[in-house]
């Protein structure tokens, strides 16, 4: 297949950058040369972070990255550089770390923009193409940092003195912390627990994470002081995620995260070290209550992991993407005819019925799974018995 652009990124050898090796930007990999060129011409440096199985990662290579116009900008404004983060997790931390203090919020893309020294000046995550959701467009920030660059030097100075400083303090108390003291912990807990949904589960409203560390802390406040409070916290959450969307009912595992407070609409992402740590945290409820569901559940991703992310040749793929054949969550999306098509009426009305499948749908005209009775309901509704 002919290309009509090729860049340096065709040399490497990560996915992520192969992904990039035909856009229109002129892109550098992560190195010398890059630093060197942008020294030469007085430039300065777009960073962009990511990695393969980032959706937005995918829609602002789409929308922005594909684009001739905004490619040519880029080009004749900076030097650009592309970074994948899981190839590099250094450089990711350290720039991730600027773009939180700038803005208070991170995530990927990283979006960055470097001095020819590699020192940060100014940043973000995801870029549209245009000004939208109170974002401004990726060709108006890019023509606005290059002219603050050329044009306002002091400010941009100042801007990277306190950018470093910060930098520099966070790591001074990384290299300075005491041991944790009982109190410290249990002043976290109590903290956090000021955050949770009683409702919903999870902490405060949406976008919803698994957050899977902070229950882990309440399940040893409640057995360090026996206060059921950060135990029923803690398993009103995990059921409230494994009923939602967020979980995957057919093939087990969780999703990155929901979109929405209630769990359902989920970014169709799975990440390793999220089901890793989500697998010994129901475990480990499982543990407190001896409450089978808890147990099923981690036995379910152990299972979706075994399976799907576990290398032929040894190790775990780190992720899973949210993009099915270039459409977001297509393998995580049900009509009603395609269930009714695959197990017959009789089962596909039970299904359905459990899970809230309707022709209207309640993601984009399709459904994600989510069951909405237990199975005594359903048994009933049925006049079946539950086994």
């Amino acid at each position: 297949m002919s290309h009509k652009f090729t860049n340096r990124l065709i040399h490497e050898t990560s996915p992520y950058l192969l992904q990039h090796a035909h856009n229109p930007v002129d892109w550098y990999p992560w190195g010398e040369e890059a630093f060197a060129q942008a020294k030469a011409e007085n430039k300065p440096i777009l960073l962009s972070v990511g990695y393969s199985a980032c959706h937005w990662c995918h829609v602002m290579e789409h929308e922005s990255f594909e684009n001739e116009q905004v490619a040519a900008l880029m080009n004749k404004l900076f030097v650009n550089i592309k970074v994948d983060r899981e190839e590099r997790p250094d450089v990711d931390e350290i720039y991730m770390n600027a773009v939180q203090m700038l803005t208070g919020r991170g995530g990927w893309p990283l979006t960055m923009f470097l001095t020819p020294e590699g020192k940060p000046f100014y940043g973000g995550t995801y870029f549209p193409p245009v000004d939208r959701h109170n974002l401004p467009g990726f060709p108006r920030v890019l023509a606005a940092v290059a002219q603050a660059y050329k044009e306002k030097p002091q400010e941009i100075e100042q801007a990277i003195v306190q950018i470093l400083s910060n930098l520099e303090k966070m790591t001074h108390r990384q290299e300075t912390s005491r041991p944790l003291r009982i109190e410290t912990l249990a002043n976290a807990a109590a903290s956090l627990a000021q955050h949770v949904d009683h409702t919903q589960g999870g902490l405060g409203g949406a976008p919803k994470f698994p957050n899977s560390m902070v229950f882990a802390l309440f399940l040893r406040q409640y057995h360090a002081t026996g206060n059921e409070q950060y135990l029923q916290m803690t398993t009103h959450t995990l059921r409230k995620m494994a009923e939602g969307g967020v979980y995957d009912h057919l093939g087990g595992g969780f999703h990155r995260y929901a979109v929405d407070e209630r769990w359902l609409v989920p970014h169709f992402e799975k990440m390793l070290y999220d089901n890793a740590l989500l697998t010994r945290l129901y475990l480990e409820a499982y543990q407190a209550t001896e409450e089978p569901f808890f147990r099923q559940v981690a036995e379910e991703i152990l299972a979706y992991v075994e399976r799907e992310m576990l290398h032929p040749e040894g190790g775990f793929y780190s992720t899973q993407d949210a993009d099915s054949e270039g459409e977001e969550g297509k393998f995580f999306l049900w009509s009603r005819d395609e269930v009714l098509r695959v197990l017959g009426d009789e089962v596909g009305e039970i299904f359905c019925r459990y899970y809230d499948v309707t022709d209207v749908g309640n993601f984009e005209h399709r459904n994600i799974l989510h069951p909405i009775l237990t199975l005594v309901q359903l048994a009933k509704l049925f006049r079946r018995d539950v086994e």
